[in-house]
C-alpha cells in the first residue's frame, strides 16, 4: 500500500515539476527571424525620414505593414517574416503602432488622405548569392530590402538594404 501511494506521489510531483519548469526555447528559425526583425526593425526606426522630418514621437507613429515579399527557396513564410517584423517594431519603446496594410486599401488612399505620421513599410527578403555548406549546416546570403514611403505615393522616400545568411537546417 505505502509503495502504491510513494509511487502516486512520485508522479504527482513529476507532473507538477513539468508544469512549473521553463518552456523550451523558440526554435531555431523564430530565434533567427525574431533576430532579422529586430535588427529591420532597429533599422527603419533610426532612419532619417522618421526622425529629421517631424518632432513626433515614435508612440504616435503608425506603420503600415503590407505582406512582405519572400523568396520562395528561403522556405519562409511571407507572413511569418512579416510578424517578426512587426514583434521587432513593437518591441521598441516607445514603440510604433504597427498595422497590416493589403494592396486592396493601398489603391483607396490619395496622398491628401493620408496622416503625417503614418507610412508604408515595405519588406523584400530574397537570396542573394550560393549557399555556403558547412559541416554541420547550410548557409543561404540573404539580402533585405526595407523601404518607407507615403500611403497614396509611390515615390520611396527611404530605403536600406541589410544582408546576412539564414541557416537552412533550421528552416
Amino acid at each position: 500500500m505505502n509503495r502504491i501511494r510513494y509511487s502516486l506521489l512520485f508522479v504527482v510531483l513529476l507532473l507538477a515539476s513539468g508544469c512549473a519548469s521553463q518552456p523550451s526555447p523558440p526554435a531555431t528559425l523564430r530565434q533567427a527571424l525574431l533576430g532579422l526583425g529586430d535588427k529591420a526593425a532597429t533599422r527603419v526606426l533610426e532612419s532619417p525620414v522618421l526622425n529629421d522630418k517631424t518632432p513626433q514621437t515614435l508612440s504616435s507613429l503608425v506603420l503600415l505593414l503590407p505582406p512582405s515579399q519572400v523568396d520562395p527557396s528561403l522556405d519562409i513564410d511571407s507572413e511569418r517574416f512579416r510578424e517578426s517584423l512587426t514583434r521587432g517594431l513593437l518591441a521598441k519603446p516607445p514603440g510604433p503602432q504597427v498595422l497590416d496594410w493589403t494592396a486592396e486599401q493601398s489603391t483607396s488612399v490619395t496622398p491628401s488622405d493620408h496622416d503625417s505620421n503614418q507610412w508604408i513599410l515595405e519588406s523584400r527578403l530574397e537570396t542573394s548569392g550560393a549557399p555556403l555548406q558547412l559541416s554541420d549546416r547550410v548557409l543561404v546570403p540573404y539580402r533585405l530590402t526595407l523601404s518607407l514611403r507615403r500611403p497614396g505615393d509611390a515615390r520611396q522616400q527611404w530605403q536600406e538594404q541589410l544582408s546576412g545568411a539564414i541557416d537552412t537546417t533550421a528552416l
